[in-house]
């Protein structure tokens, strides 16, 4: 039995299936709506309900407070529809919703892991040539290691033109049910399902500046989109900010500095939040968003599309800042990277 959802005010009907979430609906048939989490922790599809009767699945109080659940507030990720319903977005992008790519499973397997830092992991999972998955630079998938069973979100490094050998910067938490399976479980050979494409951080088409703002593992979407840039050839001014802790953090470093010379104006700016004086540094230091409040002057950024990647505090942080300096809200897409929670698993990149 499916259930039919408007979706207002862009006038798109779809189908949801019994016991299906609406945004799960709208992935598997190719509309991308506003989403984070996928897990009732963001906000990010934050909706009105107009008709109909749904049940809400649990979620966060953070995301969804009671007295917003009076109001006919629901989460996209967490509504199970119970009759035919209309719904008023409440954030849409519909430059997204003409490129979105429906969700799929696709298998795999792991084919390189090697360590870049002391806690981030390069892994290459290779799908096959035939299987037709495309995303768009920027986005992430689920991955599920067969032999663990166990599932994360991560961004891809890699770009649109490799669809066949996806590229993950990857995190290491202590404990973590995934990231800790890189320093030895998982072996090359090993299968892995990626499903997706996910996420509204992706390259946008335009002709102004390119601001990229991101910190550890949150490098891996903002790459994509430098390297997906260059490869396709868009000469567009970058001013690409990077924040670590210290010297050991930074990483593809030497290849940064090879892509930055396929553009006439590109500034790479790494920056480090912890520097103890323990290894030569002449750089910035401090918090990035800091540094992007020191370094970017309103007026040069005019037009600019912004991309910033990383844990919810460096989103948090830097948002006000790239709009203070008069960058168009609507013009800034961000990627938060949640950790795992008790209510399903999520993204611990």
């Amino acid at each position: 039995m499916a259930h039919i959802v408007r979706l207002e005010p862009i006038g798109v009907e779809m189908e949801v299936n019994e016991g299906e979430t609406v945004l799960h609906a709208a992935f598997r048939q190719g509309i991308m709506l506003m989403h984070g989490c996928k897990e009732g922790q963001c906000a990010s599809c934050k909706s009105i309900l107009l008709e109909g009767d749904m049940d809400l699945m649990k979620h966060s109080t953070f995301a969804l407070p009671d007295y917003e659940r009076e109001q006919d507030y629901i989460l996209l990720c967490r509504t199970i529809p119970y009759s035919d319903l209309v719904i008023e977005l409440l954030n849409y992008d519909e430059e997204l919703l003409k490129l979105a790519i429906p969700v799929k499973s696709y298998p795999g397997q792991v084919a390189e892991i090697t360590p870049l830092t002391h806690d981030i992991r390069r892994l290459v999972v290779a799908l096959a040539p035939e299987s037709g998955f495309r995303f768009f630079a920027g986005q992430y998938v689920d991955l599920t290691s067969g032999r663990h069973q166990v599932t994360r979100s991560y961004s891809m490094a890699s770009t649109p033109q490799t669809p066949d050998r996806l590229e993950f910067l990857i995190k290491v938490y202590p404990g973590g049910a995934f990231s800790s399976l890189l320093d030895g479980d998982l072996k090359p050979g090993d299968p892995m399902t990626v499903t997706g494409p996910y996420g509204i951080c992706c390259r946008r088409q335009g002709e102004g500046p390119v601001v990229l703002v991101g910190g550890g593992s949150g490098m891996a979407p903002l790459l994509s989109i430098v390297r997906d840039m260059a490869e396709c050839r868009i000469d567009r001014p970058v001013r690409f900010f990077y924040g670590v802790r210290n010297v050991p953090d930074l990483f593809y470093l030497d290849e940064i500095a090879t892509l930055s010379r396929r553009f006439r104006h590109f500034d790479f700016v790494p920056a480090l939040s912890a520097w103890d004086g323990s290894a030569p540094w002449q750089g910035e230091t401090g918090y990035v968003h800091e540094v992007v409040d020191r370094r970017l002057q309103r007026g040069e950024v005019d037009g600019a599309d912004a991309y910033a990647s990383g844990p919810p505090p460096l989103i948090d942080a830097v948002i006000p800042v790239l709009r203070m300096k008069g960058i168009d809200v609507d013009r800034i897409y961000f990627d938060k990277f949640f950790q795992a929670s008790p209510i399903e698993p999520a993204r611990d990149a």
